[in-house]
């Protein structure tokens, strides 16, 4: 029984520490502006006047150690061109709820107040590596990279193996072995705490279209039983947010 208990252990660990150390990383900036490190002044180098420059490429490679220490406690099945087809559709449809809203406020002027918390709002404010293409276009590049790098890999995985393929079976027995629970397994109970976490995990701007997107993820795993398809899906729908974001400089989408 104690060498179960500590297997079971083991692969909770595996679906929470990953998530758990990249969020982490985002108390870094503010830590480093309380010690005076940040100055948010042209006159010193950028990686004082923006420490995400690079903090996001090594929480991405933490990210990814992480991964690969623990990915054998990890059950991707089943992994299919169906379940690849489902998660493209449901990613694409997905984003859109997070990119209209934006889109019709920039090109129509929805105004401000109450639509803000539906997503209509101006997105200029975010991570943004283009003030640093002038200073160094190697850093430029490898900003970028990393950041897809971050979107499409680390973030769908980290936060699928944690939303689903942890927290949503944990909700199914928590006084019991819940990792003998079959993914992709239907409650209302589990449906509505899993999905409004991750509604809450998001700024207010983000909330309808988080809910919206976290209801299209569950959906898609109790579809498919596969969290497999659950990371291809975060996958597509981070692929063309970033597109998105990059050619329209909305940087506040990412």
């Amino acid at each position: 029984m104690g060498g179960n208990m500590s297997t079971r252990e083991g692969k909770s660990v595996a679906h929470v520490a990953p998530l758990f150390v990249f969020m982490l990383f985002l108390l870094v900036p503010s830590l480093l502006e309380m010690t005076g490190f940040v100055v948010k002044n042209e006159y010193y180098p950028w990686y004082r006047r923006a420490p995400e420059q690079w903090l996001y490429p090594l929480q991405t490679l933490v990210g990814l150690v992480l991964l690969a220490r623990f990915w054998r406690h990890y059950e991707f099945a089943p992994v299919n061109l169906r379940a690849m087809g489902i998660g493209t559709l449901a990613g694409l449809v997905g984003i859109a709820f997070w990119i209209v809203p934006g889109y019709l406020f920039r090109q129509h002027g929805i105004g401000e107040g109450w639509p803000t918390f539906l997503g209509f709002a101006d997105r200029l404010d975010g991570f943004d590596p283009s003030f640093i293409k002038e200073e160094s276009a190697f850093w430029y590049l490898a900003a970028i990279g990393a950041r897809f790098l971050r979107m499409v890999v680390v973030v769908a995985l980290v936060e699928e193996i944690f939303w689903r393929g942890f927290l949503m079976r944990y909700l199914l027995d928590v006084d019991g072995n819940f990792w003998k629970q079959p993914f992709g397994k239907f409650t209302v109970r589990s449906f509505l705490i899993v999905t409004l976490i991750v509604t809450i995990a998001h700024a207010p701007v983000d909330y309808a279209a988080a809910f919206l997107y976290g209801s299209l993820a569950y959906g898609v795993a109790v579809w498919t039983k596969s969290l497999f398809a659950c990371v291809w899906m975060h996958a597509v729908a981070n692929l063309t947010l970033g597109i998105y974001t990059m050619s329209t400089d909305q940087w506040g989408y990412w």
